[in-house]
């Protein structure tokens, strides 16, 4: 049985995902730090569902304890290490920068510290679309240039992708990074737009619209992206060599093995009309508050999966109208309303 290491289970996507690979037939260890950024009891609940699995068990502690963080890692001796934990949040970097520096740069050295000496088969760490920052070209793909990063939660996530290429490149370790697209679903963290919607239409509170709605984002379903995750466990990027596969779009490094493959929808929706489907789906019309941008924040994103697919055959294609759907059924009955 593979073992695998998940930075991150009791977070949104850490917890389907290490759902899906016990599904599988993967022993997880889980590693989280229950950090108090939004509510503990959701965080407590994932685990707890985890937890009903014999091949689950998770250590509460925080990405920064590089001692307790290595002594759980050599203990259960992974094959596989997924690090998604991180303070995540382009808003709240604004207020609170130090905790990015604090989990994002120090926690994933950590991570990387921990690989290195571990010597793991595959290392997968999660970054964000965040990183294309001021780019305006799009689809984004993944060989263009990423140096304009627009807040502290991106620019810790870039630092991220050069602290694993440069690991990769002096102790081999085989490192897949993906930038995910602003992933929605059940049990979806607080923090998000689309729980916010929800919370609020239900309530019949106002929903702050930045940009006045002039705004467009890759909606990617939470199952989707975990898919992209697990498939990718499996193409582990090679050493260079000259007899390396070329394949159309690729990025992978040519001194390390290390590539970075976006996890998105492929879909530029109008955030407009992701709000006119919520409102459809829970028969009640917002009370809209349009405000300016942002601070950090960007117009636009938009995923070229084209590498996503060369290397796994999958395409993420839930429709934004079914994936909202599925999480106002799951918000209707966890907080019953």
């Amino acid at each position: 049985m593979q073992r695998v290491f998940v930075t991150g289970t009791a977070g949104f996507i850490g917890f389907h995902l290490a759902k899906l690979l016990i599904d599988e037939g993967y022993q997880v260890r889980g590693y989280d730090g229950m950090t108090d950024y939004y509510d503990v009891a959701l965080k407590k609940q994932r685990h707890k569902i985890l937890s009903q699995n014999q091949d689950f068990a998770a250590t509460e502690a925080m990405l920064e304890d590089k001692e307790t963080l290595m002594r759980e890692v050599e203990a259960f001796k992974p094959q596989v290490i997924v690090h998604l934990a991180a303070q995540a949040g382009v808003r709240y970097s604004l207020e609170n920068p130090r905790s990015y520096i604090d989990s994002n740069v120090i926690g994933t050295l950590n991570v990387l510290e921990a690989s290195s000496k571990l010597g793991v088969d595959h290392l997968l760490m999660a970054s964000t679309s965040s990183v294309y920052g001021a780019n305006t070209d799009m689809p984004f793909i993944e060989t263009e240039k990423a140096d304009t990063q627009l807040s502290i939660y991106a620019a810790t996530k870039k630092a991220n992708e050069s602290m694993a290429h440069s690991y990769a490149h002096l102790w081999k370790i085989p490192t897949t990074m993906f930038r995910f697209f602003t992933v929605y679903g059940p049990w979806g963290r607080p923090d998000l737009a689309l729980f916010k919607f929800v919370d609020a239409i239900l309530d019949n509170r106002p929903i702050d619209i930045y940009n006045h709605g002039d705004m467009y984002r890759d909606f990617t379903y939470v199952d989707d992206l975990v898919r992209g995750i697990r498939l990718l466990i499996d193409v582990v990027p090679p050493v260079p060599s000259q007899d390396r596969v070329k394949i159309p779009g690729d990025n992978i490094s040519p001194v390390a093995p290390f590539r970075i493959v976006n996890i998105g929808n492929g879909e530029k929706v109008k955030l407009l009309d992701f709000i006119d489907a919520i409102e459809a789906e829970l028969d009640r019309s917002a009370i809209r508050n349009y405000m300016d941008m942002q601070m950090g924040d960007v117009k636009a994103t938009w995923a070229d999966t084209s590498l996503l697919k060369a290397l796994t055959n999958y395409q993420p294609q839930t429709q934004f109208r079914d994936g909202i759907a599925h999480f106002v059924k799951w918000f209707r009955d966890y907080y019953g309303k």
